[in-house]
């Protein structure tokens, strides 16, 4: 599509990612002592640190068989199960055939997008199923249940039991020194927010937190009233997760987001998918990658784990079925549809090692094959560096490349030839590749990639960074984000006639750290679990109890309401899927999916409680509390009809010209640059970047461990103690590991050990994980999420990006009957 707009936004965001990131907290020998001294209470069981874990499971999991694909009747049979159980028969019906949409309500769970054009009567996929039927479920957490549940008896609970426990349906409070939390009226609450925030010495003394689920609209009234507050503290769940995918691409190509359309996938010869799980983390994508190789593409995939959605499906959907005369033979008994053509089974954060070996192979290619490899148009017009580039390729050896990869020469020259034979290829990656402390370098590796063939700006080709939660990526268009640029806030300033504060904010690494100094004492979370989706667990409970006042808008209980500020709050909300009636009538919102597209979401049933506000109107109800007569906005007004908010939004954001006709005439894409290869970076074209391959190094008995979802959970959200693709029933605490580790490190099947994770000088501990053998590289180990994230440590980060480095941790293993050192 044309990019005819003056894109200000992103003009300024190129300088934006390279300024000094001036709330950096830098760590003291007193920070240090302080880490150490939460380390060793955590190690020796302190009751208020294992409050912020979730509790050790009684019984051990079951190991059993692995499903040999993705989806079919076991999707179809839990998808029914779980609605029907949470929500009934009759919602179940009504919500499920309104996900995705056009005239219903965006998924909850991932940003993987729906076809442009028509859409199937069952848009959704098991884990979108379940999302949807966790928040219409007729549970409901009353103030009557608060009054029977402690604190402490909650936190005895499992995070799978706190979240089946239903809809929360009146905000609560939990007052300074009580074990209970009690109702409390909004505008109480409201007027609690705003006179600790107004006590503050300084606007900087809090910290505005958003979770991926928050709508456009709701996303810019929030960053509009925390600049109008006096601060940009705006961390987000990005901060955790593409982070250095944002980084690496501004570096790169100019635009920190994918450059392909959904019809891309339709034209393309190549996909090659690294470090992702599409089964588990975004099932639709598997239809999208179906269709693909139904065209005739090739998908290679690189994952130190063979994720089952990497290898066969079988699509559950009668209308996405090219034979309905066979689809239920081939449902019952078939093998499924084989997806990958090639796998690559790299070590823990051994990707920059096999994609250097691939492009080195292609080298090799166009030596042998003058002219007829590389794209040589391209890379003269379009691109810098790539002389030093490919002296670097040149140089690096084969048995770096193979030694720290773990992936054998020939099947690396194999990829190589693949990618060198393709026409037009697409990059798809996710968090594999991003939460390492080199997750900068592995994206733009991938980046590299994509440019060597020209994979860039033209049908069928090009980057696709896979989001995680449903508007995390239209939550840092709307302006949530600690640093945007000058040419961003001069246009808000303009347009609600106020100044904002032009100092950069904390980032999600350096709030839990503010709050840890008391730098930050009031924090305000929308939506989110932040205490579980943060690293380092004990450090970050310890810093949300500094607190004077932490809020959360959330809908169902979870860890981060257990651990809490002096004072704490629960905001309860509407629902995605909850209609949302204001003053004009009912209202509809907006997000932004992973390939740019905004689409609308309508709610369809009503609310699990009249006691719920949507996020609008908290926003709009905090900044009444808080500003008073300062604030320039009308408030009211904007919440009264939505149209409002996106008449503004379209004048400050480039992009959303004319906003409100053309969202309540069809979807649209926002423009991209670098998908017409206009490339915004400081050279003015696409940047080559040189990478070293990283050594870890790993001494006797230790592991380079990576966290993982399970097939029943969201994000920190557990639906249930199942992973059927990986075989595991009943249970989550378990490590996988080699079989031949195992033998070496004298440990058995099902055996109990502690994890203990290695960083510094310090050492973390998480107790009773049960050893899986499963197929894994040597060296390596994987852990589900959250239960793990005690082993990150905080100032454990990705260079550039500040992301918590969740995917390489170094640990050791002892077994759990043994004391500590």
């Amino acid at each position: 599509m044309a990019d005819n707009t003056t894109d200000v936004f992103q003009e300024n965001r190129v300088d934006a990612q390279h300024w000094p990131k001036e709330n950096q907290w830098q760590q003291t020998e007193a920070d240090r002592q302080e880490m150490l001294k939460t380390c060793k209470e955590n190690a020796a069981g302190d009751p208020e640190l294992r409050r912020a874990q979730s509790p050790e499971e009684r019984t051990k999991a079951r190991i059993g068989h692995h499903s040999e694909a993705a989806a079919g009747i076991p999707a179809i049979l839990k998808t029914m199960q779980y609605g029907v159980d949470e929500m009934g028969v009759d919602h179940t019906v009504k919500t499920l055939l309104k996900i995705n949409q056009k005239d219903g309500f965006d998924c909850q769970s991932c940003a993987w997008p729906s076809p442009d054009g028509k859409r199937h009567m069952a848009e959704f996929c098991e884990n979108g199923a379940k999302a949807v039927a966790s928040e219409a479920t007729t549970r409901r957490v009353t103030p009557e249940f608060f009054q029977k549940w402690s604190l402490d008896q909650l936190a005895g609970q499992s995070d799978h039991w706190l979240n089946e426990q239903g809809r929360i349906t009146h905000p609560m409070i939990l007052r300074a020194g009580r074990r209970y939390y009690e109702p409390i009226e909004w505008t109480d609450a409201f007027a609690l927010i705003g006179e600790e925030l107004n006590r503050l010495a300084s606007p900087d003394e809090a910290a505005f937190y958003t979770s991926g689920r928050t709508s456009n609209e709701a996303a810019f009234l929030y960053q509009l009233f925390a600049r109008q507050f006096g601060t940009n503290n705006l961390p987000d769940c990005s901060n955790m997760c593409h982070e250095s995918s944002g980084t690496a691409l501004v570096e790169s190509i100019g635009v920190g987001k994918s450059t392909v359309t959904f019809s891309d996938f339709d034209k393309t010869d190549l996909i090659f998918i690294i470090g992702q799980n599409p089964g588990t983390n975004h099932p639709r994508m598997l239809t999208t990658l179906e269709h693909a190789k139904r065209n005739g593409a090739k998908i290679i995939a690189i994952n130190p784990l063979p994720e089952v959605g990497l290898m066969r499906v079988k699509n559950p959907n009668p209308q996405e079925y090219p034979n309905p005369l066979t689809y239920p033979v081939d449902l019952v008994v078939g093998k499924g549809f084989k997806l990958a053509d090639l796998f690559l089974q790299v070590r823990v954060n051994g990707d920059v090692a096999v994609l250097k070996g691939i492009m080195k192979g292609i080298l090799e290619e166009e030596d042998r094959r003058p002219g007829q490899v590389l794209a040589h148009e391209f890379i003269k017009q379009y691109t810098a560096g790539f002389d030093d580039f490919a002296a670097d390729l040149r140089r690096t050896n084969w048995e770096e490349i193979v030694e720290q990869g773990g992936v054998p020469k020939d099947r690396i020259v194999e990829a190589a030839q693949m990618m060198a034979a393709a026409k037009r290829m697409i990059g798809c990656w996710a968090m594999g590749l991003t939460q390492h402390k080199n997750g900068v370098d592995n994206v733009q590796a991938a980046i590299n990639l994509l440019l060597l063939g020209g994979h860039m700006g033209r049908p069928g080709a090009g980057a696709c960074c896979i989001r995680g939660h449903s508007n995390v990526q239209g939550d840092r268009t709307m302006g949530v984000w600690e640093r945007m640029p000058k040419g961003f806030l001069d246009v808000l300033g303009r347009e609600f006639n106020f100044t904002p504060p032009s100092k950069h904010g904390c980032d999600t690494v350096d709030t839990i750290k503010a709050m840890h100094h008391r730098a930050v004492k009031v924090f305000f979370a929308m939506g989110g679990n932040f205490l579980s989706a943060t690293p380092d667990t004990c450090y970050t409970a310890e810093a949300l109890r500094r607190c004077r006042l932490t809020a959360h808008v959330s809908i169902k209980l979870n860890r981060a309401h257990l651990v809490t500020g002096e004072q704490a709050l629960i905001l309860p909300c509407l629902g995605r899927s909850e209609k949302d009636r204001q003053a004009a009538g009912e209202q509809f919102v907006t997000v932004e999916d992973a390939l740019n597209v905004i689409s609308s979401s309508r709610g369809v049933i009503e609310p699990a409680s009249p006691h719920l506000l949507s996020e609008p109107a908290i926003v709009a109800g905090l900044a009444k509390a808080t500003l008073g007569k300062r604030s320039t906005v009308d408030w009211d007004a904007l919440v009264a009809n939505y149209d409002r908010i996106r008449d503004h939004i379209s004048h400050v954001i480039p992009g959303f010209e004319n906003f409100n006709q053309r969202i309540h005439a069809d979807i649209f894409y926002l423009p991209n640059a670098a998908r017409n290869r206009v490339f915004k970076t400081k050279t003015g074209k696409a940047n080559f970047v040189v990478h070293q391959i990283p050594h870890h190094n790993l001494k006797p008995g230790e592991f380079l461990m990576t966290t993982i979802r399970s097939h029943d959970q969201f994000n920190t959200t557990i639906y249930g103690l199942n992973d059927r693709y990986r075989g595991v029933y009943g249970g989550r605490r378990v490590v996988f590991l080699n079989a031949e580790d195992l033998k070496e490190a004298g440990l058995s099947s099902g055996q109990l050990v502690d994890i203990i994770s290695r960083f510094n000088d310090e050492q973390r501990i998480a107790c009773h994980f049960q050893v899986v053998p499963y197929e894994i590289p040597r060296r390596c180990a994987a852990t589900y999420y959250p239960e793990t994230n005690v082993l990150v440590p905080v100032s454990s980060v990705a260079d550039k990006s500040n992301t918590p480095v969740y995917k390489s941790i170094r640990v050791v293993l002892r077994s759990s009957q043994q004391q500590s050192a």
